[in-house]
């Protein structure tokens, strides 16, 4: 269970309500808890639209240094508003792209990860917006850096890449066509990168054949955010991460 910070109090703009919240603390790839520091001073806004780029903050880690992307806190009111919480030094920009106002570098493999991983600690879906937080932290535990959203939008679902992998998380409840496997593949081929799905529903026959033939990795997401690999390129992709 992750590390809580030091609650800030907060008060709901529709009701009034007066709240305490602690940001969640997330596992950097060095091991080290990271909390984002809240603003005591900043008021906490209502969400009245989403959009991709205010979903994210670039979040230091103060024992290895490495900017890191994790999800804007929020915070849901009994009275339906949902409170975005203000982040005292964050960069809302990680998925969108760019870290500190820069492309990422193009470059071959992403950096290996260390030879014994911690387990991975996954974080429980309810919306859609958790099914790509769970597989953000999910491609972090196994290596990938640089994590942001694909620059072409997949047929269903939401695109998620990094340096040389493209990503799509499918969090509709219906399984995953052969059609979706065929597109994120060809998507991948254009761009010289490996390709991993992640459903919900898990997938037809059809379409887990065919990711078989084409080396697709498919993984199913339960409920609590944990990844399971639905053939062997996915146990293949679990067991070493970038290496």
């Amino acid at each position: 269970m992750w590390a809580m910070s030091e609650s800030v109090p907060l008060r709901c703009p529709a009701c009034r309500r007066e709240h305490l919240y602690a940001a969640p603390s997330y596992p950097c790839a060095c091991g080290a808890p990271v909390t984002p520091h809240l603003d005591r001073r900043g008021t906490a806004t209502a969400v009245t639209h989403r959009a991709w780029e205010e979903e994210w903050i670039t979040v230091r880690c103060e024992s290895c240094g490495h900017d890191g992307q994790w999800p804007r806190p929020e915070l849901g009111c009994p009275c339906g508003t949902v409170l975005r919480v203000t982040v005292a030094g964050a960069v809302a920009e990680a998925v969108a792209g760019t870290v500190a106002g820069a492309e990422a570098p193009p470059g071959p493999a992403p950096e290996a990860r260390p030879a014994l991983r911690r387990p991975f600690q996954p974080v429980a879906i309810r919306t859609a917006r958790d099914a790509v937080t769970a597989t953000a932290l999910y491609l972090r535990w196994l290596g990938y850096r640089d994590i942001r959203r694909a620059d072409q939008r997949p047929p269903s679902g939401i695109g998620i890449a990094a340096r040389g992998l493209l990503a799509q998380v499918d969090p509709t409840v219906r399984p995953a066509s052969v059609r979706d496997v065929e597109c994120l593949w060809l998507t991948a081929m254009t761009e010289s990168s490996r390709c991993v799905y992640f459903s919900l529903a898990g997938y037809a026959d059809d379409a887990r054949g065919r990711a078989d033939r084409l080396g697709v990795p498919l993984f199913v997401l339960d409920l609590t955010g944990t990844p399971r690999a639905v053939n062997d390129m996915a146990d293949q992709l679990d067991a070493s991460g970038t290496a």
